[in-house]
């Protein structure tokens, strides 16, 4: 059988593939209730431009420095902590990593704090015209603020706010502000922000 692109300039009778898609679940480790983010992103992605993805999923500001850490690799801000290199997460995308093979990785942020996302490749899909990404398809919950002093001070914070009649309660909601929801993953806000990420 003959192909239409047969002879075509160009043509070569085969057709091109779809760019392949990764569901990646993200969870903030050691927070409860649970914090998540379910991305869609492309395997063509910089592993730069999933650190600015997770940043705006879990409302962070990227102040701080952060390290991907896949097998025996680590990629991010790069620089020497703790006596090991971290290369430099622009070299490398998705693909490159062969994260579809891998399964799971680890996203550190703020080393100070200890925020560590666990984020586990679900899937791997093929691209779909009709959706943009990266893309927020599913969540639970916001993500811890920015500078609340890690895991275990989130935690306090949570008790804290739920006493807004005491002074420490009043304090937190003030620094908060009074849009602040702790049980609200605002994914319209997430993906409107996303989009500055977006090609």
């Amino acid at each position: 059988m003959i192909s239409v692109l047969d002879g075509q300039p160009g043509g070569s009778g085969k057709k091109k593939s779809a760019e392949k898609v990764f569901s990646l679940l993200v969870t903030v480790r050691d927070c409860q209730p649970s914090i998540w983010r379910r991305l869609l992103v492309r395997e063509s992605m910089w592993l730069s431009q999933l650190h600015d993805a997770l940043q705006v999923a879990l409302d962070w500001y990227d102040y701080q420095t952060h390290c991907f850490t896949i097998d025996d690799m680590r990629l991010g801000n790069p620089v020497r902590v703790e006596g090991q290199a971290i290369d430099d997460d622009r070299d490398a995308t998705l693909v490159d990593l062969d994260l579809g093979a891998r399964g799971a990785f680890l996203y550190e942020y703020f080393f100070g704090e200890g925020w560590r996302v666990d984020i586990k490749v679900e899937k791997t899909l093929a691209s779909e015209k009709s959706v943009t990404y990266p893309a927020c398809i599913a969540g639970e919950r916001a993500g811890p603020p920015e500078d609340c002093g890690g895991v275990e001070a989130y935690h306090d914070m949570l008790a804290c706010i739920k006493e807004p009649h005491t002074d420490i309660g009043r304090e937190w909601i003030e620094w908060l502000g009074p849009d602040y929801d702790s049980e609200r993953c605002d994914l319209a806000k997430i993906n409107e922000a996303l989009k500055s990420l977006r090609k």
